[in-house]
């Protein structure tokens, strides 16, 4: 027809907003299909297409029944082309070989040696040939290598050996083999090429069913990088916590935030979870008391992303650290300080979990006067330099609380401790730094580094999925755009949107096109 301008009325949505670009293709046959059509598209002056609703294109729907409803000698004025398999899929390739010795391939040698004799001008070539054909054998015109595993092994050349290894690793009777099963597999079928390992572990990389569906990473991709604090409520890591069963005032949500000095955790149940509660606790919990932070770690919550509470912070000075994506060990304060309260209230409840409200006042208490694993000290005196005075001295009387209290002595020793906590933070800062050095050490022995490069696609782990066990467990691919200190990458899609976060490449993997 020659026609080089289009117009495209579809009443698909899904199909003309894919091709626009509107909507991300996810689908693995849509997407070869959307590669066919753009394909198609480009041999056209210009190609315009519009969704319609259905019962507006009637004609071309009533065209279509038609059409699949033919019956033969019927409905001859109706254009009608059977497809004898769909367009996306490749024709099946004859594995065949006749004439090599005219193909330049890796056969072309030894096999004009052994059928007419001829070799190579350079004479390290030639002696190279005259040994390794010491193996081979040509049967009714066709190269075949004498093996171990079978007596005879049908030489291919590259072409032939993609479509093996494309057949034996994703055809109908295949299971997507890892490289070496993949190799082996193609050998005990009786086919050889020189190259066959190397060539089937660089088709199992490149496979995109086997990048998406790959195991996760267990191994942590760079060395360990511990926040710490320069001063007592300089640095403050805030979370929260729920849903929990609801409790007194429909309490269901924890809002947590940590010292990460002097390990001191303020807490308060929430009825629901806006920034403007958020917001509320901050100013009433840790502005009032502790003063302004230099620095507040979150997550990516919309409650701590929400621009009220970041330009509230801003106008203080405070900068705002955010974790990476699904990994939130960046903030491992406040997640290490969630364990603890958690694990406090599980014991403490029993079975009337609605109580969690009453006695989380009481866990708090028990983790502000008990000796933090990596200071040595209790939260409590870091803060105020002294020890508090816990139940148990009242029940059983300790010397200081068996002793008369003479006030003038009593205000005198509060005030030499004052006077001596900044020894005692010291000391701590210090130990904890130590422990903290081991612990990276250790850490540091496990790792496998994996770094990107701007302009990479990767892959990201698809921890939310809704597929359940048949979903994959990475989606994408993504393009790195730009890389932080941390080890956390930014990505965009291939159509250029930009994730808001970044993310660490724990949680990403190279992908191979």
């Amino acid at each position: 027809m020659q026609a080089k301008e289009v117009k495209i009325y579809t009443d698909s949505q899904l199909v003309a907003s894919q091709v626009l670009g509107e909507y991300q293709t996810k689908n693995d046959n849509l997407s070869e299909y959307l590669v066919l059509v753009k394909e198609k598209i480009t041999k056209f002056n210009s190609v315009e297409i519009l969704h319609v609703p259905r019962e507006h294109n009637k004609r071309a729907d009533i065209l279509s029944k038609l059409a699949s409803t033919k019956r033969k000698g019927g409905n001859k004025s109706v254009i009608q082309e059977i497809l004898p398999r769909p367009s996306i899929e490749k024709p099946s390739k004859v594995v065949d070989i006749n004439v090599i010795g005219n193909k330049d391939c890796w056969m072309t040698p030894v096999y004009n040696f052994l059928e007419h004799g001829t070799l190579p001008d350079d004479q390290k070539q030639a002696a190279v040939v005259r040994r390794r054909a010491c193996s081979y054998v040509i049967l009714d015109g066709k190269l075949y290598r004498r093996g171990f595993s079978i007596p005879l092994l049908k030489c291919v050349d590259e072409d032939t050996a993609d479509y093996i290894l494309r057949e034996v690793h994703e055809g109908i009777n295949a299971q997507h083999l890892g490289g070496r099963s993949l190799a082996r597999k193609a050998l005990r079928a009786g086919y050889y090429w020189p190259t066959m390992q190397q060539d089937a572990k660089d088709h199992v990389k490149k496979c995109d069913k086997c990048q998406r569906h790959g195991d996760m990473h267990l191994a942590p991709p760079r060395e360990l990088k511990s926040l710490s604090s320069p001063w007592p409520f300089a640095w403050w890591g805030m979370d929260i916590l729920g849903p929990f069963t609801k409790g007194l005032y429909q309490n269901c949500y924890l809002i947590v935030a940590v010292d990460y000095f002097t390990k001191w955790v303020e807490a308060e149940p929430l009825s629901d979870i806006t920034s403007l509660r958020i917001l509320r606790f901050f100013k009433r919990s840790v502005l009032a008391r502790f003063g302004i932070p230099q620095v507040v770690v979150t997550d990516n919550g919309t409650q701590f992303t929400d621009k009220e509470f970041q330009a509230f912070l801003a106008a203080l000075g405070t900068k705002q650290h955010f974790t990476s994506v699904e990994h939130p060990q960046t903030n491992g304060q406040a997640e290490a300080a969630n364990r603890v309260i958690l694990r406090g209230l599980r014991r403490r409840l029993d079975q009337n979990k609605k109580k969690w409200v009453e006695e989380l006042d009481n866990v708090l208490w028990a983790y502000r006067t008990t000796p933090h694993s990596t200071t040595g000290e209790t939260p409590f005196r870091m803060v105020y330099g002294t020890e508090a005075v816990i139940p148990v001295e009242i029940g059983e009387p300790s010397r200081r609380t068996e002793q008369p209290l003479d006030e003038e002595q009593n205000d005198e020793a509060l005030r030499q401790e004052l006077d001596l906590v900044e020894e005692i933070r010291t000391r701590a800062s210090l130990k904890e730094a130590t422990l903290k050095q081991k612990i990276a050490a250790r850490h540091d022995t496990k790792v496998i580094k994996r770094e990107f490069e701007v302009g990479s696609l990767v892959l990201r782990r698809n921890a939310d999925s809704q597929g359940g066990k048949l979903a994959p467990n990475w989606e994408g691919p993504y393009r790195v755009i730009d890389k932080t200190e941390n080890g956390a990458y930014y990505l965009e899609d291939l159509r250029g949107k930009k994730l808001p976060r970044p993310w660490n490449a724990q949680k990403l993997k190279q992908y191979y096109s």
